[in-house]
């Protein structure tokens, strides 16, 4: 079946080149650019034989309806959908509709886009009602950060990853336009935009500089203003492209807003076209453009005295003029492109991993039988007997953890080591590898080593390092230390340089977390589509699964203060704001969104030590940021991982990167292709053989 999109207008938004709105002119720049738009539909009301703006346009009519207008306009959408079966729904601005179609748990993707204050909308009013809409809505957009701001406004969350800002665009003119003694306002002529203090100053504007003109376009029947001058003129709504011919002429424009504006269509659109553009700084306008004159106070006076500097000063205007003409930071092409990724997305397939898979090793380790192998693609267990087979050593795997805490077992321990005493007299391995265990008994561990002429080696990845300040560093190394005597090597994913221990220094070895060909191998580096920023996972704990109530570590403040610092980028952060973590291929499904991934372990960051999600980080191809005091850039440069001292340089360097794009995908080849250099699990398990034999 074909895909589909439907895109929903509010149904007051009139979709036509006479009276288009905010959402009608994004959604025609859209249409026009899109790689989507044949899939497209967009959906609105108006009268009929009324053109529309694109041709993509099906109107829904509805008359006689006067209680539920919305609810009903909803209701025929939903009517198409079960006719059409759309893939994707984006709705604007009414949130009214957007619950409407989650409670009827249609199978399409939801996006929705705020383009006012959520706290002032039917719908969103509520705490409850946001939190309902945030946690059932597949990717939520605001117009600026104002309105996403506003959004959390009581929320137990200040961030989620379906959440980001998309900010209105505009295609600038190629050229410079040529330019008059004009002065422009467009809006609502009211005082909540300011008009009237608009009006009173360029009057007096005009009075002292009678060869300046002024010019508003707009009207509202609500309120009546009298401001008359010859070069005063007055005119009602026009059409954008006109509107936007007469932003080509002018040479200052006036947003004096009282209101929190969401955004500032005007303030954008007149920078764009080469003004000098006075605004106040209310709601979502400092977002508009790079703007050097914001009102300190909005009235008649300060509206005056801005007006007459740039009159006055030729040479400070021309040069504001050019400043924000070629400094657009809000373009169509840009921000189309982001969204057709975000829906490219959803529309395209799942990834999947590929299944394509003369020691004698008895593995003891978790091979995650338990979990139903929810963590196949991070178990560092299974990447090393892999290791051991593909340098053609014969393996046996055995999970222990299958055996404890079995309700019908009253002695777990005792059952695990018999049975293992009846595997290693069945099999007679050359060698048996403890993986993160040490459960067998002093007497077994002398039995074997005297009857079977074995040698044992033990590895292990969780913290040890008594300066990392890790979860449960002493109970490890407790764990570690009971029999080192009879145990031939120890493999840690701490370096042993961070491990003050009993243990002889000599038997503890690094071990990397490997990666492993046919697991790590999404290669994101030639993914299309990713329009998210910057990827992390969190979990409180991998075995567990789930988020632990009430529980908080130095990872989530590092993001908390990522997060306040750097608010405009798009995060993926898995485990947070009530998100449950992923595993495996959702795991992966969320990882191949991004453009960038952190690093970041529990405890203080030491010495080559990491979670184990490095592997599938770099490994598929992600250029990778870790703390430097991890010294990782003892085995990478900088262009192949990325390293940082704090919040502050981790927020730049991905800032950088977001405006070098093509960097993040070279330096994204590289970090693999060095990962798979150093710490492919052949190679690991072979230096692991060398070390013992």
């Amino acid at each position: 079946m074909k895909d589909k999109i439907a895109i929903l207008l509010p149904y007051k938004e009139k979709y036509n080149i006479n009276n288009a709105g905010a959402a009608s002119i994004w959604m025609k720049d859209y249409t026009k650019y899109s790689k989507l738009k044949s899939i497209t539909t967009i959906y609105g009301n108006q009268k009929r034989n009324t053109k529309p703006l694109t041709n993509n346009y099906k109107n829904i009519e509805f008359s006689n309806v006067y209680l539920s207008k919305n609810i009903y306009y909803t209701n025929q959408l939903y009517k198409e959908h079960l006719k059409d079966k759309f893939s994707i729904i984006e709705i604007h601005n009414r949130p009214e509709s957007l619950i409407y179609l989650i409670k009827k748990k249609i199978s399409s993707k939801l996006i929705f886009i705020f383009h006012n204050n959520p706290v002032e909308m039917r719908g969103s009013d509520s705490i409850k009602k946001r939190i309902f809409i945030a946690e059932n809505t597949d990717q939520i957009y605001f117009v600026s950060n104002w309105v996403k701001n506003k959004f959390f406004e009581g929320l137990p969350y200040k961030n989620r990853n379906n959440c980001n800002i998309l900010y209105p665009a505009i295609e600038k003119p190629s050229k410079f336009p040529k330019k008059e003694k004009l002065i422009i306002f467009s809006g609502k002529l009211n005082s909540s935009k300011g008009y009237d203090i608009f009006g009173k100053a360029t009057l007096k504007i005009l009075n002292e500089f009678p060869d300046w003109k002024a010019i508003a376009i707009g009207n509202e029947p609500r309120e009546k203003y009298s401001f008359k001058h010859k070069n005063f003129k007055i005119l009602d709504w026009l059409q954008h492209k006109k509107i936007l011919n007469y932003y080509s002429k002018a040479s200052i424009s006036v947003v004096p807003s009282r209101w929190q504006e969401p955004f500032g269509r005007t303030a954008m659109e007149s920078a764009a076209y080469g003004c000098a553009t006075i605004t106040s700084k209310n709601g979502g306008l400092p977002e508009t453009f790079k703007n050097p004159i914001f009102l300190k106070n909005v009235n008649v006076n300060e509206i005056y005295l801005n007006i007459k500097k740039l009159i006055i000063n030729s040479k400070k205007r021309s040069k504001i003029q050019k400043n924000n003409f070629q400094n657009v930071i809000h373009n169509i092409r840009d921000k189309v492109s982001y969204l057709d990724n975000l829906k490219s997305h959803m529309l395209g397939k799942k990834i999947y991993i590929n299944k394509d898979s003369k020691l004698k090793i008895f593995h003891i380790s978790q091979f995650d039988e338990r979990n139903n192998f929810r963590l196949f693609n991070i178990s560092v267990a299974s990447k090393i007997s892999k290791g051991f087979l593909r340098n053609d050593h014969d393996v046996i795997n055995f999970s222990y953890r299958n055996y404890l805490k079995n309700k019908f077992i009253v002695k777990s321990n005792d059952l695990i080591n018999d049975k293992v005493l009846t595997i290693v007299d069945n099999y007679r391995p050359n060698l048996i590898v403890l993986g993160h265990n040490n459960f067998l008994t002093r007497k077994n561990l002398e039995l074997i080593k005297s009857k079977y002429d074995c040698k044992i080696i033990m590895w292990y990845e969780d913290a040890l390092g008594h300066r990392g300040d890790g979860p449960n560093w002493r109970q490890n190394l407790n764990l570690l230390e009971k029999n080192s005597d009879l145990i031939n090597s120890y493999f840690t994913t701490t370096h042993p340089d961070e491990i003050k221990t009993i243990i002889n220094k000599k038997k503890i070895n690094y071990l990397p977390i490997p990666v492993d060909e046919n697991i790590e191998n999404l290669e994101i580096y030639n993914l299309d589509n990713r329009y998210k920023d910057i990827f992390f996972a969190l979990s409180h704990g991998v075995n567990y699964g789930k988020l632990k109530r009430g529980k908080k570590d130095e990872r989530e403040i590092f993001l908390e203060n990522l997060l306040k610092e750097f608010p405009k980028f798009n995060y993926n952060i898995l485990g947070i704001s009530n998100e449950p973590p992923k595993w495996n291929y959702e795991f992966m499904e969320e990882l191949s969104k991004c453009k960038m991934a952190l690093n970041l372990s529990r405890g203080k960051p030491i010495k080559y030590t990491s979670s184990n999600r490095i592997a599938s980080l770099i490994g598929n191809g992600i250029y990778t940021f870790i703390d430097k005091k991890t010294k990782f850039s003892d085995f990478f440069s900088e262009d192949e991982v990325g390293s940082y001292n704090d919040v502050s340089e981790l927020g730049n360097k991905i800032e950088f990167f977001l405006s070098n794009e093509n960097k993040i995908n070279k330096f994204g080849k590289n970090g693999r292709k060095k990962y798979f250099q150093l710490f492919n699990n052949k190679k690991i398990a072979k230096e692991v053989l060398n070390k013992i034999y």
